[in-house]
């Protein structure tokens, strides 16, 4: 931990770990601390155990803006509800919430429903550290969703609207010696779909399929910090210059006759020293650039100082990176992403960022970053950070650990109105000013499938002038307006993308959601994805590499830039991640998704767990069939069904997985199927059903069901059919009548456990 030491020490052990940015938090007087009490959750993660009861998330929350004193204000407060429209707390706090975990969160030791009707308040006290005392104060909030309030000592000092970017509050005039009391309250009306809604991301008053429980008021750090009376820096601005070889420091500070004076370092070696005006590009030149990538994520170190009548009057620390992200011609002419003047194949993961405990917000800084590492371990080279805005951390073990990402601006809903979009607008001015300076952000995305999508070619315009430097996506899926710099694509299972244009790379923005259900580790008993709900980690691992055994088809065919699987976690009723929602079982084999990534296809080893008779989910398998009533026994052996049509499963449409056309009201389908010497006594029928259905072996009803089913259901075989069974050649029919929607049949055998 970084102590509260002069800033020459300070200096000194920045400077010592640059090479590993090893920033971690400096905090006033506290011994170490026990682990929170976790209520309420549904699901805990291995990292609760490390959640501190009296400060968690201790890390520096800005790295790169660090300064040598700090002081975190995470920690029990005390809350209470009131009116939503009261500008009052109530006369009584109701108990204690653990900052910076959402009211509806576990970790927070409430963890009830949002509280949409009322508006929360946060109370706590504070001591500002002696040697503050001659400086000013500054009060740091990462976010507070949604509509907020803060006051110190009893005065108002701001209100704030937005749920993800950080503000600060100069707090100097309301601070007293001794305790000093700061109040915050937060209202988060959750409102989709009205004219006035609110940039919400996924967040719901009712979750249920691809939205998710909502996370009202504090939850990111809060903390304070103390800066010159005359002078001191407010803002970085870093871009990166490959084709100049140099990186572009902008220092923007208040205070009179203030110049900035920068050191670049390379690990512990000084580089370069460089003095210049603030408000204004200061070129630092690298004559032998090492380029970041996501295989090499090289960082340089910065120490920052404003210099004041030829004093420093403050200094911070950060760091930067050498990289471009532009559009360029392949060999073929093909409008494509490069990376530092080169194509990459981008193969990412749709990243959410819920976490079961702490639905927003991570236990632990080592959960946060444990996200990344998983990515990487799976090969990919890109997250696409989606509806949410993270903490600064995450984007800074982003930097240091190599990913891509891809940003979108959390979405409100429905057709807005003026006041709204202005609102929206001044977000996602916040939202990019906020994390400009990371390295790691390559696309930024205005709207998601059409979602709250308004003034397209006007905010992408808008955009670009905010930032020229990166790649613009004008909508992910579903609505592009022909405008930025990508043309995405939506396809599920998929992959799929259209073609490049003559100024637009082309990208498959979603696909995939191979669905698998872990007992123990469900949110809850409702099933989202993309699929059928496989049976087993060997089957996702299939699915997964036939997946990319087409994206790498589209990459060559097509010209495809870029493909971004769903997704790398569960998140509540959606259990289509590569991780359960805990992070707690890895669903598939992560070497083989790792090779196929990058374009390796190994060999996978035999199912330890086959089904008797498989399912399509793995490997359509081989029907003959009719949607003629046929005569007779159409469903014994003996029946001649070579005037059948033949078709892989699943037989169907508009359903999940179908491979084979199947429209009318009524078909009628047949497999051979092979049977071991030892049949197991007791089996099930698998069958995924749209809608009734009969199913028989070897010309015997084997079971029925009624209506449909969004995943394969298992159907006790009849004592009559298991009987009928025998070792070598069986015949396994079914026919499937359909009234209205999708349809689809698809049968198997399983031994029962």
């Amino acid at each position: 931990m970084i102590g509260c030491k002069s800033m020459k020490q300070t200096t000194q052990f920045f400077f010592a770990l640059a090479g590993v940015f090893a920033l971690i938090g400096c905090r006033h007087g506290v011994d170490t601390p026990a682990a929170a009490q976790v209520s309420g959750g549904k699901m805990p993660t291995r990292w609760d155990k490390d959640v501190s009861a009296t400060s968690p998330l201790p890390e520096y929350p800005r790295p790169q803006m660090l300064r040598g004193k700090w002081l975190s204000l995470n920690g029990p407060w005390d809350y209470a509800l009131s009116a939503q429209d009261a500008s009052a707390p109530p006369a009584a706090y109701a108990g204690k919430i653990l900052v910076p975990y959402p009211y509806e969160s576990a970790l927070s030791g409430v963890g009830k429903t949002t509280p949409s009707g009322h508006r929360l308040w946060y109370r706590r006290s504070f001591v500002v550290p002696s040697d503050w005392r001659e400086q000013r104060v500054l009060l740091h909030f990462g976010a507070v969703n949604w509509d907020s309030m803060v006051s110190v000592n009893g005065r108002n000092m701001m209100a704030h609207k937005g749920g993800f970017d950080p503000f600060e509050i100069d707090i100097t005039g309301a601070i007293r010696p001794g305790q000093n009391e700061i109040v915050v309250s937060a209202w988060n009306p959750v409102i989709a779909n009205k004219p006035n809604a609110q940039v919400i991301g996924k967040q719901r008053l009712n979750p249920g399929g691809i939205f998710y429980t909502a996370a009202t008021g504090i939850w990111q750090t809060v903390w304070l910090e103390p800066v010159a009376v005359a002078a001191h820096i407010t803002r970085l601005k870093i871009t990166p210059d490959l084709d100049a070889k140099m990186i572009r420091l902008n220092v923007e500070a208040v205070g009179a006759g203030v110049r900035a004076k920068v050191t670049l370092m390379d690990g512990a070696t000084p580089l370069l020293i460089s003095v210049g005006d603030v408000g204004k590009d200061l070129p630092l030149t690298l004559s032998s650039p090492h380029v970041w990538t996501p295989d090499d994520p090289h960082l340089y170190s910065l120490k920052i100082s404003l210099t004041q009548g030829g004093k420093a009057v403050d200094t911070v620390y950060s760091y930067a990176a050498l990289r471009k992200i532009s559009l360029g011609k392949d060999t073929q002419g093909r409008q494509r992403i490069f990376l530092n003047n080169k194509f990459v194949f981008e193969v990412g993961a749709l990243d959410q960022g819920y976490w079961p405990d702490g639905i927003y917000t991570a236990p632990t800084d080592a959960a946060l970053k444990s996200d990344i590492e998983a990515a990487k371990g799976f090969g990919f080279n890109l997250l696409r950070k989606h509806a949410k805005v993270e903490p600064d951390r995450w984007y800074y073990w982003a930097d240091r650990l190599g990913v891509l990402v891809w940003q979108d601006m959390p979405q409100a809903f429905g057709d807005l109105d003026e006041p709204t979009k202005k609102q929206w607008m001044t977000e996602w001015e916040r939202e990019i000013a906020s994390l400009y300076s990371h390295p790691s952000i390559v696309v930024w995305t205005t709207f998601n499938e059409g979602w709250g999508q308004h003034d397209t070619e006007a905010v992408v315009a808008a955009t670009r002038v905010l930032d020229p430097t990166r790649l613009i996506n004008n909508a992910s899926g579903w609505t592009d307006k022909k405008c930025g710099d990508i043309l995405d694509t939506h396809a599920y299972p998929g992959p799929w993308s259209e073609k490049p244009e003559a100024t637009r790379a082309a990208v498959n923005g979603e696909f995939g959601g191979v669905t698998m259900s872990v007992d123990g580790h469900r949110w809850n008993n409702d099933v989202m994805g993309y699929g059928s709900v496989l049976g087993s980690g060997w089957l996702v691992t299939k699915r997964y590499q036939d997946l990319l055994k087409t994206a790498y088809q589209l990459k060559e065919d097509r010209g495809t830039s870029a493909v971004v699987y769903t997704q790398l976690t569960d998140v509540e009723q959606e259990i289509n991640g590569l991780m359960t929602y805990d992070r707690a079982i890895v669903k598939p084999d992560a070497k083989i998704v790792a090779a196929a990534n990058k374009g390796e296809f190994l060999a996978l080893p035999p199912d330890p767990n086959p089904p008797l008779v498989p399912t399509s989910q793995g490997e359509g398998q081989e029907y003959r069939y009719t949607t003629d009533q046929p005569a007779g026994d159409w469903a014994g052996l003996a029946f001649d069904v070579s005037s059948w049509k033949t078709g892989k499963g699943v037989l169907g449409h508009n359903i999940n997985d179908a491979r084979t056309e199947w429209t009318t009201a009524d078909i009628w389908a047949r497999r051979e199927v092979t049977l071991p010497t030892a049949i197991p006594a007791k089996l099930v029928i698998l069958a995924v059903h749209d809608e009734d259905a009969e199913i028989y072996v070897n010309g015997v009803l084997a079971a029925s069901v009624k209506g449909y089913s969004g995943d394969y259901a298992k159907l006790p075989m009849s004592d009559a059919a298991r009987a009928a069974l025998k070792p070598g050649k069986n015949v396994l029919a079914v026919h499937c009548h359909n009234t209205t929607g999708g349809q689809g049949i698809d049968v198997g055998i399983e031994a029962v456990k």
